[in-house]
């Protein structure tokens, strides 16, 4: 045999230089592919391939090659060094199998990073120290026992910020509620923005509120976004006792059922509480539209209110300034209608005028209107239903009808809703016939309304003919 290889350091340094690369060339392989699959053991891995397998190989060489009785201070380094990285593996495999791949709902994956990284450096610790005292074979009995007396010392001068500490760790851990939610503190409502270990932060929409863990941990709050579905918006309103229960009742259900917010497979509901006290129940996707929705309810409720002569806060409309309102318009509007000083008054006595708030129904397609609209005021988008949906078809101003399908007794295909507040003066169908009687120029006019509603919608359906007029 060669004596050459009669040394043991040669079969070693041999196995290594083989070895080395091939388990190197294995790793990368392996990491590429869970790389393209996105798999969270990369991490691991690349420690494993960059730092553990060539400071094992230096290990080795160290170790096996010099074969020498002597204490050699780089062996113990480079093993210390080496030791070091194991525990970082471990502790990366951990958190991998444990926390990286957990799924959606169990322990694993509520548990906040927090007590993850704690618990990591606690191991580290206990690791590091397990290792001195093997390789470098260290006393770290006395060293335990000092921390442990020094410990007790700074937890007993610190506890009132440790206990907030260790309060806001305990409410992490539950995780009450989670980035995104809606929590009302009682003090403060808002959006959750950031969470760590000391407090939370939530946009209150004027600004971003701090609240210490240690707070909520010891006081009550409300997570508005669970549990997961629709959100209710609740909305206190107060009518005169003397208004009719189910006619407020019935109003409040229209207006809060009429809002764009509201989801439309679940309806709103109206509590009654006496004395004129009504609770109203609406809908939503999520709390971030609370505010909106109230601000758009209560807006549309003055106005629907005033037209329907109910009491909203307790306040009666004007009679006297809704009679002179009455008289002002139909003054303006009386030779745009034809009408002589007889249909004049007839008109005082039988009309009425109404305000519609922006985004409020002046019509609807398939309902058989009761009476003519003019519009005093304001502006309304035309829109009539088809397969595709709501299209829009045109728009009305000052001057112009809505609801022209009442002098034929026609269910309209057109809905109008008013884009600006809008005022119209309301013409009951008796009225109308009348001024057509008198005025059978008027009916042609009338006329002219109904073709252009009508092929309005037609062409807003893709040119279907037939359609009712609006």
């Amino acid at each position: 045999m060669i004596p050459v290889l009669a040394e043991g350091w040669v079969w070693w340094a041999a196995a290594l230089a083989v070895g080395v690369p091939l388990v190197l060339v294995a790793l990368t392989e392996i990491i590429g592919v869970l790389r393209r699959r996105r798999n969270p053991a990369v991490r691991p891995l690349l420690l494993l391939r960059n730092a553990v397998v060539p400071v094992a190989a230096l290990v080795a060489l160290l170790a096996f090659a010099t074969r020498s009785d002597q204490d050699l201070i780089w062996v113990r380094i480079v093993g210390t060094l080496l030791g070091f990285l194991l525990i970082l593996l471990l502790l990366s495999g951990l958190n991998v199998a444990l926390f990286s791949s957990a799924r959606e709902g169990t322990w694993r994956e509520r548990v906040p990073t927090i007590f993850v990284e704690i618990v990591r450096l606690v191991l580290v610790v206990v690791g590091l120290a397990i290792l001195f005292q093997v390789v470098w074979n260290a006393d770290i009995e006395g060293l335990i026992a000092t921390l442990g007396v020094t410990s007790i010392i700074v937890g007993l001068a610190l506890q009132n910020a440790a206990g907030g500490i260790v309060s806001g760790l305990l409410v992490l851990f539950e995780q009450p509620f989670k980035l995104g939610d809606w929590i009302d503190t009682g003090g403060a409502a808002g959006r959750v923005v950031e969470v760590n270990w000391r407090a939370l932060h939530i946009d209150t929409g004027s600004g971003l509120q701090v609240i210490p863990n240690a707070t909520l941990a010891g006081a009550s709050f409300r997570n508005l976004s669970r549990p997961a579905g629709p959100f209710t918006v609740v909305v206190p309103v107060v009518f005169a006792p003397g208004d009719a229960p189910h006619e407020v009742a019935a109003l409040l259900r229209s207006t809060a059922d009429d809002l764009p917010m509201r989801l439309a497979e679940v309806p709103s509901g109206v509590q009654y509480g006496g004395a004129g006290a009504y609770t109203v129940e609406i809908p939503v996707a999520a709390p971030s539209q609370s505010d909106e929705t109230v601000a758009a309810f209560l807006g549309r409720l003055w106005y629907a209110a005033r037209r329907h002569g109910l009491a909203l806060d307790k306040v009666a409309p004007d009679t006297a300034a809704t009679e002179n309102r009455l008289r002002t318009v139909v003054d303006d509007v009386a030779r745009a209608l034809h009408l002589d000083a007889e249909l004049h008054e007839a008109a005082l006595s039988a009309c009425r005028v109404e305000q519609y708030a922006p985004g409020e129904y002046l019509g609807r397609a398939g309902v058989v209107p009761s009476a003519v609209s003019y519009l005093v005021e304001g502006a309304a988008r035309l829109t009539a239903p088809t397969p595709r949906g709501e299209v829009a078809c045109g728009d009305l101003r000052d001057g112009e009808f809505v609801g022209t399908a009442a002098v034929t007794r026609e269910p309209a295909l057109v809905t109008a809703v008013a884009t600006a507040s809008t005022t119209v003066l309301v013409l009951p169908a008796e009225l109308i016939a009348r001024i057509i009687r008198a005025h059978p120029v008027f009916a042609s006019e009338l006329g002219a309304d109904l073709e252009l509603r009508r092929a309005q919608a037609a062409r807003a359906a893709g040119g279907r003919a037939g359609v009712a007029p609006a």
